[in-house]
């Protein structure tokens, strides 16, 4: 099993000078933490005009940022709008390169396309062909970061002429590649594709059982027709995130953020939004039904309290980690910055998950991820063979880029100079 810390960047009202900055600098500490302590990734979300649920508008700079200040974490775009309304393709090949490269070959590529008509609108995507526009544009994406030069495009989507786009990234052939995945449909898109999931549900045991063997069943199959130019078989799911040796104390600290991060999106997606003018935080807070006070009193009667998986103590959580395992999941996402989480709960639980939890799983991990790649070699070996490659361009075919006219200058009385 591996593990990834993940950033929506939440900041619920009200807003004070600085807040946004802190959150950053915060959010950075943490991920720094998270590389010194072993965790194997920080990812970071892109969604755009969703304030309170997600001020994470440019991960790139983010995780370049996170780059300068870490060593060994792999640094994910969980995810990049890939649709060319967001960010054109080309630019996108050149910033997920660039990063692999300021990052010593850190860079993960994970694709999305946004959900809410606060992002889809504002960019003027229509819902009903954002699915085919983001894996439309990922694949050349790819293309890009691979072919040199890369012949050019055009669809009704998007246009781009033969251009070398550099630089190229350090991993090659280019960084793995994954997709927002939310139930099983998703979960079948991404294997059809040959990328890795990142499932951003809350789902039990059974459940994930269920998503992962789908997956993995696809992966197997000739169904997986790979959109990059290598396969990337992995699966990784969102948990709730909060440790403390005292479960009440796990849970006063930890389910208020996660109930939000879960009430945020769904209001964001179902209720009309006055930009500006959100009171995400205030409605949630009005509509909770279990206040944090009466969870810790219900903690010391003995009650046993509802709370999210991932949300306890050590045991608890090394438990939550076993039932994943069983059930075929590759990779364990934190979500510890989420609602009002503060930046010292945050660090102590991840602290505490290095020092009583990680270790337990730490040193099988390379045995278990090779032990895969044996068991999936032929498959995607396979599935390679069955990738439609864009074609190449013979030197003689690489249209040339005609040089600009020199003006000319033209003196007062209208007479050519």
């Amino acid at each position: 099993m591996e593990f990834g810390v993940f950033y929506e960047l939440q900041l619920p009202k009200p807003w004070n000078e600085g807040d946004e900055h802190r959150l950053f600098q915060e959010a950075l500490e943490q991920v720094e933490l998270a590389d010194r302590l072993g965790i194997d990734y920080a990812w970071a979300v892109e969604h755009h005009f969703l304030e309170e649920y997600s001020h994470c508008a440019s991960p790139e700079v983010f995780l370049t940022a996170a780059a300068g200040r870490t060593k060994n974490i792999k640094l994910g775009h969980g995810i990049r709008q890939v649709i060319p309304n967001y960010n054109h393709p080309a630019r996108t090949a050149e910033g997920i390169a660039s990063l692999d490269l300021v990052s010593s070959g850190r860079a993960q590529f994970g694709i999305g396309e946004g959900a809410t008509r606060l992002e889809l609108h504002g960019f003027g995507i229509p819902a009903k062909k954002k699915r085919a526009m983001s894996l439309e544009a990922a694949e050349q994406v790819a293309n890009m970061m691979v072919m040199t030069p890369y012949p050019g495009y055009e669809s009704e989507n998007f246009s781009f002429p033969c251009r070398n786009v550099v630089p190229k990234p350090l991993q090659k052939p280019h960084p793995p590649m994954w997709m927002a995945c939310t139930n099983r449909d998703t979960i079948k898109v991404a294997a059809q594709n040959g990328i890795g999931a990142l499932a951003f549900s809350f789902v039990d045991p059974d459940e994930a059982k269920t998503w992962a063997d789908i997956y993995y069943d696809i992966i197997k199959s000739d169904q997986c027709v790979p959109l990059g130019h290598a396969v990337n078989a992995n699966i990784a799911m969102v948990s709730a995130f909060s440790l403390d040796h005292d479960r009440g104390e796990a849970i006063r600290k930890g389910q208020e953020g996660f109930e939000f991060f879960s009430y945020a999106m769904r209001k964001l997606i179902a209720e009309d939004t006055i930009p500006g003018r959100t009171r995400i935080w205030e409605d949630f807070q009005a509509e909770r039904k279990v206040g944090s006070e009466e969870m810790i009193d219900a903690a010391k009667k003995g009650r046993d309290l509802m709370h999210a998986p991932g949300i306890g103590t050590p045991d608890d959580f090394r438990a939550h980690i076993r039932n994943y395992e069983d059930a075929g999941v590759d990779q364990i996402i934190f979500l510890q910055q989420a609602g009002r989480n503060t930046h010292d709960e945050i660090c102590r639980s991840l602290n505490m998950f290095a020092d009583e939890v990680l270790p337990d799983f730490k040193d099988q991990a390379s045995e278990r991820l090779a032990r895969k790649a044996e068991e999936l070699k032929p498959y995607i070996e396979a599935a390679m063979k069955r990738k439609k490659y864009m074609p190449e361009l013979a030197d003689d075919q690489i249209p040339p880029v005609r040089a600009s006219k020199p003006q000319v200058e033209v003196n007062r009385s209208g007479d050519a100079a």
